[in-house]
């Protein structure tokens, strides 16, 4: 239930049945009697702000002295919606409207807004006399283009940041595709970073929502081209594609495009071989793709070090993306992470090559929410494995080191990606991704602004930091390429 404006809701978001309210002034509400810090000889400030939005809220209801009417004409329709207003209200809060009522010839400005736009503009014009909307999600958009609209640019940058705050709340058809094509629309950098940087981190889900088959081609082609993908494996990715396609059924240029930014060497060569019988898709462009399938099937059979002279072994279909398939790596639950230093060994393939995926690495892995900085370490296992050392004054870290050395390591380098996950909005999602080669300490932001003492930390969830440790074989090139 949203409650009104006579009830004192703070500056926070009010979240409940699917619909937010957002305070955005910083003025404290309610009647109140408090003490000024640094007012001297029983100074007070008495603050009735409150009493004078419940009377500007009164004042918009009853139009009691209007002196402008509002008429709101949905486009291509004879729809009409009349507010009272009050100009004074109007111009102090956006410079569009000063103009526009310094250009009237009556009491009545006819404004004309989409649909979307005219089924919120009560509450937009409500904002210009209480400074705080109620909405649902599906209506950020509308709102935020009449903010920009009109220049109430106070509240053009709260929705901004609601949308960014609020990108994995839960919505019948999803609306995180639909914020990006718009701040892709309006230019809004950051809003599209944000939410591109959501859907990669968060891939894995958002290929199994009906948020997928809405995405545009450019952006399914902008996702495409990340190493920062966080799903299950390729083959999921390349199934998702497929039924994106059927769905959009886009030019051939495109899907050829997207086909061939598949990495084919991620995907086991079992698999490959069905998809060359079963995949319509792949039936279907065969001819498109046929050299990537080619250079797939032959980083399967040979050796990482063989495939090395011949080919360029850094291009991007020998490139893992994040990966949550157990061949990896593996979760890490770590339950009261301030209690004490924690160890944990799983095992990965060696590499995605099918010459690699039957030999296995054990990796050992240790947090220690408390050890000193590297520099001031010096304190080494048998195998050349760094330990921590405890100190009150540390930070949370992560180290990850092979239990064995091996000649197979060779042409190969690792690198370890560490995901922390967290519940925004009752839903598991990406919280963080930190990538290094044996420490987070490499990273030097590994969980710098958690505060693990805390319960309520957004880095935790029940008390518990839920982490992925991601096993990523880069091959490089011990030698020239022959061409």
């Amino acid at each position: 239930m949203v409650r009104s404006c006579e009830e004192g809701i703070p500056a926070w978001v009010y979240l409940g049945a699917s619909l937010v309210l957002i305070h955005f002034n910083s003025v404290t509400v309610g009647a109140a009697l408090r003490q000024e810090a640094g007012l001297d000889n029983g100074a007070t400030v008495l603050n009735h702000s409150m009493s004078l939005v419940h009377r500007m809220e009164s004042l918009l209801a009853m139009g009691n002295g209007s002196d402008v009417t509002l008429r709101v004409q949905t486009i291509n329709t004879d729809e009409v919606k009349v507010i009272q207003a009050h100009s004074l209200v109007l111009t102090m809060q956006s410079d569009v409207f000063e103009e526009l009522l310094l250009r009237r010839n009556n009491s009545a400005v006819t404004l004309r807004e989409t649909r979307d736009c005219a089924a919120v503009f009560d509450k937009f014009v409500r904002y210009l006399y209480c400074g705080e909307i109620s909405m649902r999600l599906d209506q950020a958009i509308s709102l935020h283009k009449l903010a920009s609209k009109y220049h109430v640019w106070g509240l053009q940058q709260g929705l901004a940041q609601y949308m960014t705050q609020h990108l994995s709340s839960d919505s019948p058809t999803g609306h995180v595709v639909s914020w990006y094509s718009y701040a892709v629309q309006v230019g809004d950098v950051s809003l599209q970073d944000s939410c591109l940087q959501y859907l990669s981190w968060n891939l894995s889900s958002v290929l199994q929502s009906g948020e997928w088959g809405s995405i545009s081609e450019d952006l399914l082609l902008s996702l495409l081209e990340r190493s920062d993908l966080i799903l299950q494996t390729e083959l999921q990715l390349y199934e998702a594609l497929e039924t994106w396609i059927h769905q959009n059924q886009p030019v051939s240029a495109t899907v050829e495009k997207a086909l061939r930014a598949v990495r084919y060497g991620m995907i086991p060569p079992q698999h490959l071989f069905r998809l060359q019988k079963q995949s319509p898709i792949m039936l279907k462009y065969y001819e498109s793709i046929r050299d990537l399938l080619y250079l797939a099937f032959q980083f399967h059979s040979a050796s990482p070090i063989q495939l090395a002279k011949y080919f360029d072994v850094n291009c991007s279909i020998f490139t893992p993306r994040n990966y949550l398939s157990s061949s990896w790596g593996s979760p890490w639950i770590i339950n009261s992470p301030t209690r004490d230093d924690r160890s944990f060994s799983f095992q990965t393939q060696l590499g995605p090559s099918g010459h690699d995926s039957s030999k296995r690495v054990t990796w050992n892995a240790l947090f220690s929410p408390r050890w000193l900085p590297l520099s001031a370490r010096s304190t080494y296992t048998e195998l050349g494995a760094m330990q921590p050392t405890r100190t009150d004054g540390g930070r949370p870290r992560i180290i990850v080191t092979p239990a064995t050395s091996s000649p197979d390591f060779a042409g190969v380098t690792f690198q370890k990606t560490v995901i922390v996950m967290a519940k925004q909005q009752g839903k598991v999602v990406v919280h963080h991704v930190y990538n290094f080669h044996q420490s987070t300490e490499e990273t030097g932001d590994f969980l710098l602004d958690a505060d693990l003492q805390r319960r309520a930390s957004e880095y935790l969830i029940d008390s518990s930091l839920y982490l992925h440790i991601i096993i990523k074989p880069l091959y490089h090139s011990l030698l020239v390429a022959r061409k």
